[in-house]
């Protein structure tokens, strides 16, 4: 064991967690109206709860351990319930439970993201339920794909930090979700914006610092890798934050403080596929590629979509993360992730990122819909009219943040 790569694998692990609880619920809790700050919150707790619980059973063991004949597409069972590890069990130079862990994190923030989509009408315990099934039969194969030793890994698909395994796949589940649940009541006629801004931009700077753990924790090493994607994605983040204010200068008059935080997240997902692969240079134009594709998807694109995906799960992770895939392929050098990219004559790169991402897209929004579909014949997924006019927080939990 090399005891500094686990010291900082450790702070990398506490510092995803904390991207989710609580960087994500204030993020997401500040945009929605008053009665359903709580609900939202809850969200976020919940998916912390129910993922740790499934992905230790059996989620783990999908994405990590061999699966033997099927093992280009999902991981076997050989660490259900966390079956042969112990203390001195190792995972390359660090403890397998600190590696299961800092994996695990990853898990927890993508079923959470996905809530963003349905916020304000869907049932908590759907939302659970679905959470704990997805992470199972979309989040674990797809994982294996990218990083456990599957298909797209082998096939020389880049993603260091969750381009494709995190963001995509949330933001296309989130589509999914939003569309299978329906709109919200009054959408988009009605008064609907945030309550609490400030809660959203102490969530968006808890994941700007949480970050440098998701990207930089990838490397899984404390080393010069590690260091770079601290500089990618710091720079990434910046220029996304120009990007969207002057986007919103231009077209709107005025850059806002949600447009501000949105564009910090754009910068951040884009840059989680390529933040070990690519020239710190490159940070500036990926940033600045995942705010155009981020602010796009979550005004025209959704207009014309006309789904109601409530806290833009799909323009900002879906589209961002598609962004920052492909822009990997372009910018990926040789000599900082061992794979060249457009810029230095490798186009195929783009082509394999490009397929890599769709792939994964195609397969996350088939077999969410087929969740969705399965589950809603056996449970309601959507709160009654009442419940969605009196509030989320009263009707599902009794409390309000009135007291």
């Amino acid at each position: 064991m090399d005891s500094g790569n686990n010291a900082w694998i450790l702070t990398s692990t506490a510092l995803v967690l904390l991207m989710t609880l609580p960087g994500l619920a204030l993020f997401y809790a500040g945009m929605v109206r008053r009665r359903n700050v709580l609900s939202t919150m809850m969200q976020s707790l919940g998916a912390a709860a129910v993922v740790t619980v499934v992905w230790a059973l059996i989620g783990y063991s999908l994405a990590f351990s061999d699966g033997g004949a099927l093992n280009g597409f999902v991981g076997g069972l050989g660490r259900i319930g966390l079956a042969g590890i112990t203390p001195e069990t190792m995972a390359g130079d660090l403890p397998e439970n600190l590696f299961l862990m800092f994996q695990l994190t990853f898990a927890i923030i993508t079923v959470a993201i996905i809530a963003g989509a349905a916020v304000e009408r869907i049932r908590f315990s759907a939302f659970i339920i679905f959470g704990g099934i997805w992470l199972v039969l979309v989040y674990a194969p797809i994982c294996h794909w990218v990083w456990g030793g599957g298909f797209l890994g082998e096939a020389g698909v880049l993603d260091f930090a969750g381009g494709a395994v995190v963001h995509i796949n949330a933001g296309v589940a989130g589509l999914v979700l939003a569309r299978f649940v329906g709109a919200r009541k009054g959408y988009p006629g009605s008064n609907m914006a945030p309550d609490n801004l400030v809660l959203t931009v102490v969530g968006a700077g808890l994941l700007w610092v949480g970050w440098f753990g998701f990207n930089g924790g990838s490397a899984l090493a404390a080393d010069g890798a590690a260091a770079h994607a601290f500089v990618t994605t710091q720079l990434a983040a910046a220029s996304a934050v120009l990007v969207w204010m002057g986007l919103e200068w231009i077209l709107r008059g005025k850059a806002s403080v949600l447009g501000a935080a949105s564009g910090a997240v754009a910068g951040l997902v884009a840059i989680t596929p390529a933040a070990g692969f690519v020239p710190a240079w490159s940070a500036f134009l990926i940033g600045a590629g995942g705010a155009f594709g981020a602010y796009w998807g979550v005004t025209a694109l959704k207009r014309w979509g006309g789904w109601d995906d409530s806290l833009d799960a799909f323009g900002l992770h879906g589209v961002g993360g598609l962004v920052g895939a492909i822009l990997t392929g372009v910018f990926a050098s040789e000599a900082i992730g061992g794979t060249g990219g457009l810029i230095e004559g490798n186009i195929l790169q783009v082509w394999t990122q490009t397929w890599g991402a769709l792939a994964a897209a195609a397969y996350c929004g088939v077999v969410t819909w087929l969740i969705l579909f399965v589950q809603s014949k056996l449970m309601s997924l959507r709160v009654d009219e009442e419940a969605e006019v009196t509030g989320l927080d009263t009707s599902l939990h009794g409390e309000s943040v009135a007291g």
